[in-house]
């Protein structure tokens, strides 16, 4: 069974487009783009290794989801990508936290 990771920011280029791009690795990708979709899937997939938030997101939004996925499942471990790398920064990042966090390999 592939480890599963979820991806929060803008669609549907977070989803879509990283997901895609990294569809070499042996992950199971999940996506949302707001409070709600972040609950329900966290809600329903309970083989969530963790999950990696976009910077496109304000600050507000990110911070509330800490929140949300820290208190419904404190064992999943939460990324925040900078924003000072952009938009194309999120792909070298997520693949660097899959690869050292969940797939314990060295990026």
């Amino acid at each position: 069974m592939k480890p599963v990771v979820l991806l929060v920011g803008r669609l549907p280029g977070v989803i879509g487009d990283v997901a895609k791009a990294l569809e070499n690795m042996p992950i199971r990708w999940l996506g949302a783009h707001d409070r709600a979709e972040v609950i329900q899937q966290l809600e329903t997939e309970p083989g969530i290794a963790c999950v990696v938030i976009g910077a496109g997101l304000d600050d507000s939004v990110r911070g509330d989801l800490v929140g949300v996925i820290a208190s419904r499942r404190p064992d999943i471990s939460i990324h925040m990508k900078d924003r000072a790398s952009g938009p194309d920064g999120l792909l070298p990042f997520t693949r660097r936290v899959v690869e050292t966090m969940v797939l314990r390999e060295p990026a």
